[in-house]
């Protein structure tokens, strides 16, 4: 009787202190704390969550589009999510959100059709550099989708592993997982040997 007791005890103290622990980590994200205040109508926050998301659009464009499209295609982002904030249903997910509304944004540019120009060979060249790395990122948009994303992020961007998981919705260990295996077939693309 007195260990039935006890043990009704110890569930009824267990579930207590779960239902305590749940309220003390609910505290909202700054991001969180951002959308809300421009739900609210303080349109001048938002430049701070374009300042924090901004790179993370970028990079993901950059990943999927021709340079030179890029930058107009990020600020047409951020406008439509401004506009359609109000259906942001968690606002802690403002990072994942814009990041899907990117991706999309970058598949609806393939399937429009662009007048296309014949570049001639008469062209001089760019800086050797600029040419490099022009290079580079068309071996990394030849990558498949999930280290093609990681990689830019991390490479061009400069985000950290942790940043590209908080801000894109994915764990950390997916992150480091896809940055490795996205180096690994960067430096096979590029014809570095394993070690160096």
């Amino acid at each position: 009787m007195y260990e039935l007791q006890a043990t009704a005890d110890a569930l009824v103290m267990t579930g207590q202190q779960q239902v305590s622990a749940s309220h003390t980590s609910a505290a909202p994200s700054v991001e969180a704390q951002l959308v809300r205040a421009v739900l609210e109508g303080d349109r001048d926050v938002y430049g701070r969550l374009y300042s924090l998301y901004a790179p993370l659009v970028h990079g993901i464009l950059l990943a999927r589009m021709p340079r030179c499209e890029v930058e107009d295609t990020v600020q047409e982002i951020f406008l439509h999510a401004l506009k359609k904030l109000h259906t942001l249903r968690d606002a802690n997910a403002f990072g994942p959100w814009i990041a899907m509304i990117a991706r999309n944004r970058a598949m609806d540019f393939h399937r429009k059709s662009r007048e296309t120009v014949e570049v001639s060979d008469q062209i001089p060249a760019n800086d050797t550099r600029n040419t490099k790395a022009v290079e580079i990122l068309e071996i990394i948009r030849t990558l498949p989708d999930a280290y093609r994303e990681t990689l830019v992020l991390r490479l061009v961007e400069g985000m950290t592993g942790p940043e590209i998981a908080t801000r894109t919705g994915l764990t950390a260990a997916s992150v480091r997982v896809n940055l490795h295996r996205g180096m690994k077939l960067l430096r096979e693309k590029l014809g570095f040997e394993e070690g160096l």
